[in-house]
């Protein structure tokens, strides 16, 4: 009893002077060591991270705000979809033909002698560049403004111009190449490019498709239209599936189309650890797990799914959430799965993970304290074989002195 009691009481020391020990084989230093060492240290009361976060757990009382991914738009941005085209005025860098016409020969371009050699009672100027001042020329007129005005103000303000010296003139003014009304289209697109916008209107897919059509997966491209300051996004899957999306473009806009590489971490007692890819699909939560392998039977507690999200505050009062506390337009949050239930398997098919989404499983209680015995075994085991090797080394000294 004597002896089992003194190598209880030496596990014990044993375990207390491992706690501090620092010839232990290491990968690196320990965290005692990085503090020691540190010249300056920020940190705060009990090493708090200090994110405010909110908890929900995942029951049918939710699943309707959660059953598919955060929707985008494109149309609200931009308050498209409504009405005709948009006008495509006249620009700086415009290049555009003029043609005159007198009612009769003898006139101020259309002089007597030659009117019978010539088709018709017009005149077509060389085609002209509307310069950085926004203007073209045209003679007896003058410098006539033009960049910012519709085709058809400009020709009237040259006809009035020209009144009081041509015969009731009329003037026609053709666009040869309209630089000014130029759309973007760039990135994951097959013939990146500068495209002109047709006078009848022409929509975001019209000049994706002028650009060849996207070169990515379409469940992993999205679209960013660009306008004077303003952005919108929308997934391409959505654009393709609602017309109301679909706005029409308009000149100078910067259509960008990305693909987003959609993955998710998988950390914890699951199966696989690391980034998984949604891959050219859509994925549950159920989905997810599986695709990192299940739960562990030897480690996980099932009742303890952690799913980490940003999300916004507009979706999260839908579902009753007070949201007022926190600041910004989105709110950290820790969804909560106890798959312990029968009933949760149905939840997680139909809540839907999102674009870097944290998945993490968290260990039973008894996979702790099975670590601590393990500890516990290996010392007292560690004690018994250096207790042995005293008595062999003990006896090889004496044996050593009889020589």
């Amino acid at each position: 009893m004597l002896r089992f009691g003194m190598i209880n009481s030496t596990a014990l020391l044993a375990v207390s002077l491992l706690a501090s020990c620092t010839s232990l084989p290491r990968s690196g230093p320990d965290d005692s060591a990085v503090e020691r060492g540190a010249a300056v240290k920020v940190t705060t009361k009990d090493r708090k991270v200090g994110i405010d976060y909110a908890v929900v757990d995942i029951n049918k009382s939710i699943l309707a705000a959660f059953a598919s991914p955060a929707s985008t738009s494109i149309r609200d941005s931009f308050g498209g979809g409504r009405g005709g085209a948009p006008e495509i005025p006249l620009g700086i860098g415009d290049v555009v033909q003029v043609s005159i016409f007198e009612a009769q020969a003898g006139g101020l371009f259309i002089p007597t002698e030659v009117a019978g050699s010539r088709p018709g009672n017009f005149i077509t100027l060389p085609s002209q560049t509307i310069d950085r001042s926004g203007t073209l020329t045209i003679p007896y007129a003058g410098r006539v403004p033009a960049a910012g005005r519709a085709k058809e103000v400009v020709e009237q303000d040259i006809e009035d111009k020209l009144s009081n010296r041509a015969i009731e003139p009329q003037v026609v003014l053709t666009t040869i190449t309209s630089h000014s009304s130029e759309v973007a289209v760039t990135g994951d697109v097959n013939n990146a490019g500068k495209i002109e916008v047709n006078s009848s209107g022409d929509r975001v897919l019209d000049v994706i498709a002028e650009a060849g059509g996207i070169s990515s997966p379409s469940k992993e491209t999205t679209i960013t239209l660009q306008r004077r300051g303003r952005t919108g996004t929308i997934s391409y899957e959505k654009l393709q599936n609602t017309p109301s999306e679909n706005i029409y473009v308009a000149p100078g806009d910067i259509v960008l189309v990305n693909r987003e590489r959609r993955t998710y971490n998988a950390f914890g007692a699951s199966g696989l650890n690391g980034r998984f890819d949604f891959e050219d699909t859509d994925l549950s939560l159920a989905d997810a797990l599986g695709k990192a392998g299940g739960l562990l039977d030897s480690r996980a507690d099932p009742a303890r799914v952690l799913l980490y999200r940003s999300v916004e505050k507009d979706r999260l009062s839908k579902i009753g959430v007070n949201t007022s506390s926190f600041r910004g337009e989105s709110v950290p949050v820790i969804f909560r799965a106890n798959m312990r239930d029968p009933a949760s398997l149905f939840a997680a098919k139909e809540f839907a993970m999102q674009d870097k989404d944290i998945l993490y499983v968290s260990n039973s209680d008894s996979v702790e304290l099975l670590k601590f015995l393990n500890i516990v075994s290996s010392v007292t085991s560690t004690v018994s074989g250096t207790s042995n090797d005293v008595t062999d080394t003990r006896a090889a000294v004496q044996s050593l002195g009889h020589y």
